[in-house]
């Protein structure tokens, strides 16, 4: 068990959630004040997107990603920020026999495209999607191939950007062990990503299977989405791991109330505090992480 829990809060994503939620962050002040939120309820880490402030859908645009970190910078709060890089890895099929006539959820660009906002502002961490998968029922798929992969790790460690591996099946752990292997990554996190359909499933046996494969000594966590956002938090920590809740993940506090990043922050804290552990400081959390002292 983990009894010094780092709490990260994934604050919007990029999800078509807009719509299902009172209050989906979505311009940057928003999104830099949700951080700041989760922050003052007990986050150790803020994990960002940006979403297109005109449309709600989820954007690349390093301008966006710019005033987030700056507003959050300016409120003074201390936390650590973690931005996607993954955004443009989305490859819409097309219809029937017809898979190359894209549609219009395509935004799949290369792997360095999708850095150039970590380029400009070198964030504390940043993450990579570490594999494909098939996105939910229709036809979005997420690409990320071992070679975009192999380019994208080298970038990042180049960088001195601290690497959030995201795992969503068994297959993307087995090759993040083989970049570690090859040397293209330095001491990264791992952050097992669990129910998203059609990935490794939110249970147990899973996720006990995916922390028995993962790097001596490294430094982890994991969640679940929906109403297993909890469930797996608990698990996480019975296994020796770190959490992470937020809207990005889950809409809900109870059925029918919806949630907020603070709101979720604050029952984890109190899940771990009641199963005998203690959550960490953003201080506590980048020595834990080997992260740089914040300037």
């Amino acid at each position: 068990m983990n009894h010094n829990v780092i709490i990260t809060c994934a604050v919007t994503g990029a999800g078509d959630t807009v719509d299902k939620h009172p209050a989906i962050p979505v311009t940057p002040a928003q999104i830099a004040a949700a951080a700041v939120e989760a922050a003052n309820a007990g986050a150790t880490v803020v994990h960002c997107h940006v979403r297109d402030p005109k449309t709600g859908k989820g954007s690349r645009d390093p301008v966006l990603y710019r005033e987030v970190m700056e507003r959050i910078k300016a409120s003074g709060v201390d936390v650590i920020v973690n931005l996607t890089a993954g955004m443009g890895g989305d490859l819409d099929i097309g219809p029937g026999e017809n898979p190359t006539a894209f549609g219009p959820n395509t935004d799949l660009v290369g792997p360095l495209a999708r850095l150039v906002h970590v380029e400009e502002l070198l964030p504390d961490i940043c993450t990579l999607d570490c594999g494909t998968l098939n996105f939910g029922d229709g036809d979005l798929i997420y690409v990320s191939t071992p070679a975009s992969l192999r380019v994208g790790a080298k970038r990042i460690t180049e960088l001195g950007v601290k690497a959030e591996l995201e795992i969503f099946d068994t297959g993307n752990l087995w090759f993040s062990n083989q970049m570690i292997k090859e040397g293209l990554l330095k001491d990264p996190i791992f952050q097992l990503c669990l129910g998203i359909p059609w990935g490794a499933p939110a249970d147990t046996t899973t996720m006990k299977a995916m922390v028995d494969n993962l790097p001596a000594g490294v430094t982890w966590a994991g969640f679940g989405i929906g109403r297993m956002q909890m469930p797996m938090a608990a698990q996480a920590i019975l296994l020796g791991g770190n959490v992470r809740v937020g809207l990005e993940d889950n809409l809900w506090l109870d059925k029918g109330v919806p949630a907020s990043n603070g709101s979720l922050v604050e029952r984890v804290v109190k899940l771990i505090e009641c199963m005998g552990a203690r959550p960490m400081t953003p201080s506590e959390g980048r020595t834990k992480m080997g992260l740089k002292a914040r300037s």
